[in-house]
């Protein structure tokens, strides 16, 4: 494990912590992908995690009492997504929506934001033998797509359309295949 990933000991101890503050959380990113697979098949930096931004003040609260309470600046960082770490090796990638009529969700600015189905965020999967609420397989692939491909996005998204019988989208070969 590299200096900077985050154990799923780590993974669970938080999620369960934003479950007994009545967080309404879902995992994505890569530790969403290895819910989804019910295994850990890679390193993880971070923890991405999806919230009503009605949460937020559970979510800081629920943090803080494990000690994350500080927001790590990114050049991307916008008011529904930022991270916060415990100025060690636990980082959260926190992705605030507001949930819409009609079972839609809303992610963004006012004037640019994304619209989607609330069905993106109800997969479920298990880290470490726990369950979890995480994106659905064909979101988090979605999710993969609109930019170059990262080694972890080359490693994910195959693994993702294989399990799932999902089209592997083009520029998504697994490492080590033309």
């Amino acid at each position: 494990m590299s200096d900077y990933a985050m154990p799923a000991e780590d993974v669970v101890a938080l999620v369960q912590r934003l479950d007994a503050h009545g967080v309404d959380a879902c995992i994505g990113g890569g530790w969403g992908v290895d819910a989804l697979l019910g295994e850990q098949t890679r390193d993880h930096s971070d923890l991405d995690v999806w919230v009503p931004a009605a949460h937020l003040e559970a979510l800081f609260r629920a943090f803080a009492e494990a000690g994350v309470d500080r927001i790590f600046p990114w050049p991307d960082d916008r008011p529904w997504n930022f991270v916060l770490h415990d100025g060690v090796r636990r980082r959260i990638d926190l992705h605030l929506y507001e949930p819409l009529a009609g079972g839609r969700l809303h992610y963004g600015s006012v004037v640019t934001g994304t619209v989607f189905s609330a069905d993106a965020l109800a997969g479920r999967g298990s880290i470490a033998g726990t369950p979890v609420r995480c994106e659905s397989a064909d979101w988090a692939v979605r999710c993969h797509t609109g930019y170059e491909p990262r080694d972890v996005d080359r490693h994910d998204v195959p693994l993702l359309c294989r399990r799932f019988g999902l089209p592997l989208p083009e520029g998504f070969e697994p490492l080590g295949r033309p």
